[in-house]
């Protein structure tokens, strides 16, 4: 996994609140395998969404609330990831989709929903426009905190997914093993 420290990019605009994980990947292409590259299927339904212009290369999404709401699927992680996104900002997500994210390196930033309708008319007013997140700090553009769990945080900042994190552990593991008497 890619590490996350800090980010500072072009930022796509999503004025919407709802969008789910159908529309993020439409369900028929959840049988490709991993392999496939999955950004080609992001948002085939609602490409008007990434014609945005000026937002070529971002990789952030800005979006309304309960953004990636619906099934559980970990497909529409992938195809945000895969297509180059590596953060999201939302006043919520939907809570699979934000377990999901961080198992894959995927930072959901939850933001005041007041400083994300700031951001997304900032944003829109001035397209092209870049946004910061600093994961060390746990801030956007140094002037909005967010929160992460620790544990998250840490295989983030990391780059570690968590069999990549138990694996970190083996020698600690195995001197376990050696010690314990039944």
């Amino acid at each position: 996994m890619e590490k996350f420290k800090k980010l500072k990019s072009l930022a796509l605009p999503i004025p919407r609140a709802n969008v789910d994980t159908d529309q993020i990947v439409p369900a028929r292409y959840l049988k490709k395998p991993r392999t496939d590259n999955f950004g080609e299927y992001l948002f085939r339904d609602l490409r008007q969404v990434l014609d945005e212009k000026n937002c070529t290369g971002a990789r952030i999404v800005v979006a309304g609330r309960n953004f990636a709401c619906g099934s559980s699927r970990e497909q529409a992680v992938w195809a945000l990831y895969d297509y180059g996104f590596r953060a999201a900002i939302a006043p919520s997500f939907g809570d699979i989709f934000s377990s999901n994210a961080l198992k894959n390196g995927f930072l959901p930033v939850v933001l005041p929903e007041a400083v994300v309708s700031e951001l997304l008319s900032f944003l829109q007013m001035k397209p092209g426009s870049k946004i910061s997140i600093d994961l060390e700090k746990q801030s956007v553009n140094d002037k909005y905190s967010f929160e992460i769990a620790p544990f998250a945080k840490k295989c983030l900042l990391e780059g570690l997914d968590e069999i990549d994190f138990t694996l970190s552990l083996a020698e600690r593991i195995a001197n376990f093993e050696k010690s314990y008497q039944p």
